[in-house]
């Protein structure tokens, strides 16, 4: 981020502008949408910006710019259309002290002015740092129609209900009473009129006075494996109204981003062989905040409810005697077969699949090796890397076809996913040589779709001819 975004107030200041043609026109036209003090210096200038000045919207000096005629301003606009002018106008509102911009000149503007949806008081802001103003444009349309006319009558009239509103105890008492407002006592009251609004916010804020403070309560949510866009709608809500999230180290930053800025942020980030912060230090976390009365999101990459040592923490805050509930989320498996092309079952090849862990609490996770090496048969392995040696050695214990296809699909759903195609045979050295850094998912039995089709299909029963006769 090049361009910090904040709102300067100009109420009262000065903002000074050169130029008298359509570049000063567009300028002045969001301009005055402020309570600044507008002065525009032009030689020629449009009759609209003439008729301006005899409204005494803004005052016009018909001259060219001169050294001093922009102290005491804010923002300086040079719009005069001619490099030549704009550098000159420029070099002396730098020397006044104000900040410069200089239309379609990015590189030599100290700063930018977004696209702008005004809903005043309520303004939305949008910036692409010059690189796609046509982007913008499309987002600001799209704005526009999402947000009612009447947000800036509701926002207008809260500021001045804001004091009123202290009686309630600081925040989630204050942001439950602003969130019933906005979204839906205050839309409400406005489909009968803005006289109504104000009765309304008055009953609506005895009503909240009289209620008890909200208890605290755990959400434990599925954050998905990585890819914002693949979060449910009740994980982006439990994150909105959050007052702590405790998160786990594969929680992309993307989906970090959309918690409440001012929820608290706690790091408890397990690495396999690595380091770990203790399961029981996690358990006390959750607990201590919920019984402060907060508002806990505990956030689990892929789907809370596998391999997630979720019954550990739902116990500790049952006999703390906190409330909770479970946000399922898309397990990684999910997001990785189909980045693969695949099903995780398919009629006639398998009726079941498994999932499961490649190291436990004591170390490599022992399965059925047996049942797993038999044809046809589907497993999804989580953090599976270390133990990949282990498995395929077992594997080939038990007699499975070393032809076998087995995928590794790392970083499954986000931007920096990588496939990995191989066999059993090949599992290792393959994944060594490949120094697949980021969480990676195992599939034992099934190739990518692309890989599969250049592959000539064998049927099952000729399959398990060949591999009982190498056997």
């Amino acid at each position: 981020m090049n361009h910090f975004p904040i709102f300067l107030n100009t109420a009262g200041r000065r903002i000074v502008l050169s130029g008298g043609g359509d570049a000063a026109l567009a300028k002045l036209r969001l301009l005055m949408k402020t309570t600044a003090h507008i002065t525009v210096f032009a030689v020629h200038a449009d009759d609209q910006i003439k008729a301006w000045d005899a409204d005494g919207k803004l005052r016009l000096i018909d001259r060219a710019m001169e050294p001093g005629d922009a102290m005491c301003a804010a923002l300086f606009y040079a719009a005069d259309e001619d490099e030549a002018e704009d550098k000159r106008t420029a070099a002396i509102a730098h020397a006044d002290g104000a900040l410069v911009n200089i239309v379609d000149n990015l590189a030599d503007s100290q700063f930018i002015t977004p696209a702008i949806v005004d809903r005043d008081p309520v303004t939305v802001a949008i910036g692409t740092e010059g690189a796609a103003p046509v982007l913008a444009r499309a987002i600001k349309a799209d704005l526009e129609e999402r947000l009612p006319t009447s947000l800036g009558t509701l926002a207008r009239i809260g500021k001045v209900f804001r004091k009123a509103a202290d009686a309630l105890p600081f925040g989630r008492p204050r942001r439950d009473f602003w969130r019933d407002y906005y979204f839906n006592a205050g839309p409400k009251a406005m489909s009968d009129g803005e006289e109504a609004v104000q009765p309304a916010l008055d009953d609506l804020l005895a009503d909240h006075l009289m209620r008890e403070t909200r208890k605290g309560h755990v959400s434990f949510v599925g954050a998905g494996p990585g890819d914002p866009e693949l979060l449910t709608l009740k994980a982006r809500k439990a994150l909105d109204e959050a007052d702590v999230v405790i998160y786990d180290r594969l929680i992309s930053k993307e989906i970090l981003e959309l918690a409440r800025r001012e929820a608290t942020m706690i790091d408890v980030g397990k690495e396999a062989f690595g380091p770990s912060t203790p399961q029981e230090v996690i358990n006390e976390l959750i607990v201590e905040h919920g019984l402060k009365g907060a508002q806990v999101v505990r956030l689990k990459s892929g789907d809370a409810t596998v391999f997630g040592r979720l019954d550990e923490e739902i116990e500790a805050v049952t006999e703390a005697g906190v409330d909770y509930h479970i946000v399922p989320g898309i397990t990684a498996a999910s997001a990785a077969v189909a980045s693969i092309g695949q099903s995780l079952t398919r009629r006639g090849r398998n009726s079941s699949v498994r999932f499961l862990t490649g190291h436990d609490t004591r170390g490599f996770a022992d399965h059925d090796w047996k049942a797993l090496a038999q044809p046809g048969e589907v497993a999804a392995i989580y953090m599976g890397k270390k133990s990949a040696r282990f498995i395929q050695g077992r594997l080939m214990m038990h007699g499975i076809d070393p032809s076998t296809p087995v995928t590794f699909v790392e970083n499954a759903s986000r931007a920096d996913q990588q496939v990995l195609s191989t066999t059993v045979a090949e599992m290792e050295p393959t994944l060594t040589e490949a120094g697949l850094g980021g969480p990676a998912l195992t599939f034992i039995g099934l190739a990518p779709r692309a890989a599969l089709a250049a592959i000539p299909e064998i049927p099952l029963p000729q399959m398990q001819e060949q591999i009982q006769e190498a056997h």
